[in-house]
């Protein structure tokens, strides 16, 4: 099979099932993750509230762990499949857009382990008597404001492999055009956001409301045209 065959052929449908699902599961377990529990959890500039927050509703607080973990994971197989998909399209670009989003997954992971690090501070015996309850929480507070921090770093991974992904559905035509370019530009603008919130941390909060509510709409869109539509073969140049 020559070059242009490859680009024509439609990819295995499985693996674009696979991948509309990921998508859908990733923005829904994500929402649910902020408003569910951190939203509800985690105050600003309150240790204390924070700290009694989460002891009080200590299983939810490990639920929303395990959500990001499962999270992540759906992000490596959303990866996986899309570098399938796509790879006839453009090989190297494909396998660096999945490198991207399985960077961004170790990344998630480890914001994971700093939510648990916060936890086993604010929760352990010897906490109290070896540093105190004040300096406990303290530095469960520093734990997870590090870890609000590391989703900016998280973010220049998604949205620079997110972006290439949706270059190569643009080029390959298997979806409309105008999908893929609302893509592109959705994740250039999460790209944006990243560098913005690291350079300037006191940004406008409406900012980042707008942008992460295209995002996700997108992200729907997006997935449940894979999961439910069939793609279009490129037309033969």
């Amino acid at each position: 099979m020559d070059r242009t065959d490859a680009t024509n052929a439609l990819p295995p449908s499985a693996y674009v099932r696979v991948a509309g699902a990921s998508y859908l599961f990733v923005i829904l377990v994500g929402m649910m993750s902020v408003s569910l529990v951190d939203s509800r959890l985690v105050i600003p500039s309150d240790a204390a509230s924070t700290a009694r927050n989460i002891l009080a509703y200590e299983l939810l607080f490990r639920v929303g762990v395990v959500g990001v973990l499962a999270m992540y994971a759906a992000v490596v197989v959303l990866s996986s499949s899309l570098f399938v998909v796509l790879k006839a399209v453009g090989e190297n670009l494909a396998r660096l857009a999945m490198l991207l989003r399985v960077s961004e997954a170790i990344l998630g992971a480890a914001t994971a382990l700093l939510s648990l690090t916060a936890l086993a501070l604010l929760t352990g015996d010897a906490q109290a008597n070896a540093i105190g309850v004040e300096r406990a929480q303290a530095l469960a507070t520093l734990f997870l404001e590090v870890r609000t921090a590391g989703l900016d770093v998280i973010l220049v991974f998604a949205g620079s492999g997110g972006a290439a992904f949706c270059y190569l559905f643009y080029k390959s035509r298997y979806v409309p055009r105008l999908l893929a370019a609302w893509g592109i530009f959705t994740y250039l603008s999460m790209l944006l956001l990243a560098f913005v919130s690291i350079t300037f941390p006191r940004h406008p909060v409406l900012v980042e409301t707008i942008l992460y509510s295209s995002g996700a709409l997108f992200e729907v869109v997006f997935g449940a045209w894979l999961l439910f539509k069939p793609l279009r073969r490129a037309p033969a140049s």
